[in-house]
């Protein structure tokens, strides 16, 4: 997943997505859940349409229990219109079900998701 999204492909989902998919956002604009892959497909294509080159790369993952993956994540891009460029430090919460992602949490705060998780603190969490 990340070596695609690395390189700013994020069309590749049904792949990797179970069909009845759960995801969600915390925090920032648009947080909400939304179930299958096409509502979940529609609201990232809505959060993606205000980027360019937007990116994303894996820092760390962190196996928090058999069926859940956190990843800690670098988010790089332009910001469309502005053009300014802009880097956040996230996270995403996998959970996992015969090779297929059935629930997806995306948090726009990492200490958010590490602390629901009840993991240590990352000392490097602040957006940069």
């Amino acid at each position: 997943i990340y070596e695609d999204w690395g390189r700013g492909d994020f069309g590749r989902t049904g792949e990797w997505a179970d069909p009845d998919i759960e995801w969600a956002r915390f925090g920032g604009e648009g947080a909400g859940a939304w179930t299958g892959l096409g509502a979940m497909t529609e609201a990232v294509g809505e959060t993606l349409g205000g980027w360019e080159d937007l990116r994303a790369h894996a820092d760390e993952y962190i196996d928090v229990d058999e069926d859940r993956v956190l990843v800690l994540t670098r988010w790089s891009g332009r910001e469309k219109g502005s053009g300014s460029d802009a880097q956040a430090l996230r996270a995403n919460l996998f959970r996992l079900r015969d090779g297929k992602v059935v629930r997806l949490i995306f948090y726009w705060d990492r200490d958010r998701a590490l602390t629901d998780l009840g993991l240590p603190l990352d000392t490097g969490s602040a957006d940069a």
